[in-house]
């Protein structure tokens, strides 16, 4: 079964064409029950709800995100698909939005807006959209869904809780969520031919307010979503570059009576502004050209409401209290980067001499390569590939399944002490540890850390629970709390107990005494196989 969930407050005249359109959907072999959750109407809508056949459920005033919670709990659906009540959906919206969860991997879905609108302030922000289609339908998998058009698996969508309800307006509410599950590795996509219909903003002020708003919004969810200013599937990159250069060019125009040259900086910053959005108004020249007459003047005020908004979100924030999630804040990572960088270059030239005898000795054993890569599951379970010291012999891998029947460990977790597959020179290199020392280098690229959740192989990842996936809010480490407490000879769910009290109590200090205990732990050899 699929569950349709519309929140709705005071929109009698909306939920109508809304509804209609759900009600007409077409190829489903599936069963449709339509829940809207009322949020506190004055007027007729819940009732006229109830007579075009929808479930209706009440709430007072606790905004969208609790009514959509409302709805997913009260749903009997394995499937919850969202949209808002001012949308119509397509006459296939809802086949096209459930599609993609014939492959069990997937957990959710974002749909697109249309709209049939004349006006240029509305054209100018479905070219808005579709320029981030554009970016999305690149990407095998997303991190960023809203709820317009929207639709996720009901037992993930439990499991983490739904939307959060600190969010009292229509604001970044559904994109918080989907960050959410993000970190936890979990694969959501793109389905571009889900497509509901909207009334955008039809005037400057109405555009200018939205911004703001999300602005605002965004600057409150960034404080445990710190990585999300940097990027994330939907947004532009050169949407945050016009953020920065317009607020560098009024800053420099207020500096310009003091300081003259500062003018040269305002006016540099404009171009740079409009260099940026080339690629965007190239966009709109193909598939809108009329929308060009207020593309300009847009884009200049976007980045003013969005810049104003993200201001006064860091600066006054509301009081709003939001669930505790696993991650680090903006300055435990930058310093926590910082580390690693300084540790990365440190322990990649002290390993050296190490790295290069061993080679050899792993040439003159059997002729064989020296480093081996493997696709291992990094930070919010993105893929990276780890670099080691060969320690097994050829086609090793492909040899797994002969060997799991003897594993002495509860899945998903496969670690042999006397491994048919290591060569002498690796149990050697295994027990010192010295196959792991090129791993600096993915430390400084970015792919791992000095210390966390020690990575996990793809295929593995792929078996965690929802509990287990947890452990991918980390970057992965050459060395954490599993390897200083007995490494290999430790179950799943001792490691996890130690990795996830390591992510929720994580400090600088943690990783200082990790580091200080790793090279005794190498000394003992516990777990070196």
């Amino acid at each position: 079964m699929i569950s349709v969930i519309i929140p709705v407050k005071d929109g009698a005249a909306c939920i109508r064409a809304c509804l209609e359109g759900v009600l007409a959907q077409g190829g489903l072999e599936n069963e449709v029950e339509v829940l809207v959750v009322d949020d506190g109407s004055r007027d007729e809508t819940p009732l006229l709800a109830e007579a075009m056949g929808a479930r209706v459920l009440r709430q007072e005033n606790a905004g969208p995100a609790a009514a959509r919670n409302r709805g997913a709990q009260a749903a009997r659906g394995e499937i919850l698909a969202f949209t808002d009540a001012d949308c119509v959906p397509h006459a296939e919206w809802l086949k096209h939005l459930t599609a993609p969860f014939a492959d069990p991997e997937v957990v959710g879905a974002k749909g697109v807006y249309r709209t049939r609108q004349a006006s240029l302030v509305a054209r100018f922000v479905q070219q808005e959209y579709e320029s981030k289609y554009t970016r999305m339908r690149r990407q095998a998998s997303i991190d960023f869904i809203d709820t317009y058009s929207a639709a996720y698996r009901r037992e993930v969508f439990l499991q983490n809780g739904g939307f959060e309800p600190a969010f009292p307006v229509p604001s970044v509410e559904d994109q918080e969520f989907s960050f959410r599950l993000a970190r936890k590795g979990y694969r959501m996509v793109f389905a571009p031919e889900a497509v509901v219909y909207h009334l955008h903003d039809r005037g400057l002020g109405e555009y200018f307010r939205r911004k703001f708003g999300i602005g605002y919004w965004k600057a409150f969810m960034l404080r445990w979503l710190p990585e999300k200013a940097l990027s994330d599937s939907h947004t532009l990159p050169s949407q945050r570059v016009q953020i920065l250069l317009l607020s560098l060019a009024l800053a420099s125009a207020a500096l310009s009576a003091l300081y003259p040259a500062a003018g040269w900086v305002c006016a540099a910053c404009f171009a740079l502004f409009f260099l940026s959005a080339t690629p965007f108004l190239k966009q709109i020249a193909g598939r809108d050209p009329a929308a060009l007459f207020v593309a300009p003047l847009l884009l200049l005020v976007r980045a003013l409401a969005q810049a104003c908004g993200l201001g006064a979100g860091f600066l006054l924030p509301p009081r709003a209290q939001r669930r505790q999630t696993a991650g680090l804040n903006l300055t435990a990572r930058v310093v926590k980067r910082t580390l690693d960088l300084a540790g990365g270059c440190t322990g990649l030239f002290l390993s050296l001499p190490f790295m290069l005898v061993s080679a050899l000795a792993i040439k003159l054993e059997d002729g064989g390569a020296v480093f081996f890569f493997q696709e291992r599951a990094g930070e919010n379970g993105k893929p990276f590939l780890m670099i080691k010291l060969r320690t097994m012999e050829a086609g090793a891998e492909v040899k797994i399944n002969d060997l799991l029947k003897d594993n002495p460990l509860k899945e998903p977790v496969f670690k042999f002490p006397n491994d048919p597959r290591v060569t002498r020179v690796g149990r050697v290199l295994r027990r010192w540890s010295l196959d792991e020392t090129p791993q600096f280098w993915n430390v400084l690229r970015g792919d791992m850390s000095l210390v966390g959740p020690r990575p996990e192989e793809t295929w593995v990842v792929a078996r965690y629970n929802d509990e287990q996936r947890q452990r991918l809010a980390f970057k992965p480490g050459i060395t954490g709390p599993m390897q200083v407490s007995g490494r290999g000879e430790l179950g799943m769910e001792e490691r996890l107990a130690l990795e996830l009290e390591y992510i929720r109590h994580y400090s600088l200090w943690k990783d200082l005494a990790i580091l200080v205990r790793t090279l005794p732990a190498v000394l003992r050899g516990e777990g070196a196989f």
